[in-house]
């Protein structure tokens, strides 16, 4: 693979940023796999989960039953006689399912139904947003840019000083260090 900003061949197919430049590849790289389409993500509105969903049943449940409930005991204190306990009873009856079953509903929810699934991804064909000006003529782009050549540095490396010199060998130093008389020798 090549970055398509500078040229520069890479060295695996997993990096992440060019080598040279610094360009991000994971989208080039995401392109490549996808044989030239781009990701498109849902971004309308979306059905809550069914864990969600049960959540806010069981809220619900327990809202009625904060509402309903003391309704039918005001109720079952201002009617007459055997209506009085038939609206005890009921108001008993209502006490259990809303604040049981809200309870059970919301902790049914929240251990074994599915929580919210990923964002769906779909794969569009790329449609290039400028228009050819003539429309008798096809307009193809290339699909990378033109290679890009570092630019030319005028500095030079410094040239070694101990290369221009000629280095005699070790057998010519030790000829001349015995070929030497020694001056403190007075013989």
């Amino acid at each position: 693979m090549h970055c398509p900003h500078c040229g520069q061949q890479q060295v695996s197919e997993v990096v992440r940023f060019c080598s040279r430049c610094g360009f991000p590849l994971e989208g080039v790289t995401q392109l490549l796999n996808t044989g030239g389409l781009l990701p498109t993500y849902h971004s309308g509105p979306r059905e809550p989960s069914p864990r969600r969903k049960g959540v806010r049943q069981g809220g619900l449940l327990l809202v009625l039953g904060i509402l309903i409930v003391p309704m039918l005991g005001i109720l079952a204190s201002f009617a007459p006689g055997g209506a009085g306990t038939t609206f005890e009873l009921l108001a008993a009856l209502s006490a259990v399912v809303f604040f049981v079953g809200g309870v059970l509903r919301m902790l049914y929810a929240g251990l074994f139904e599915d929580g919210a699934p990923k964002a769906p991804v779909m794969f569009a064909p790329y449609i290039p947003s400028a228009m050819p000006a003539q429309m008798g003529t096809v307009h193809r782009s290339a699909s990378l840019p033109p290679a890009q050549t570092p630019p030319r540095s005028t500095w030079s490396q410094p040239t070694t000083t101990g290369e221009l010199a000629h280095r005699p060998s070790v057998t010519e130093n030790t000829t001349r260090l015995l070929g030497r008389e020694d001056p403190t020798n007075n013989e």
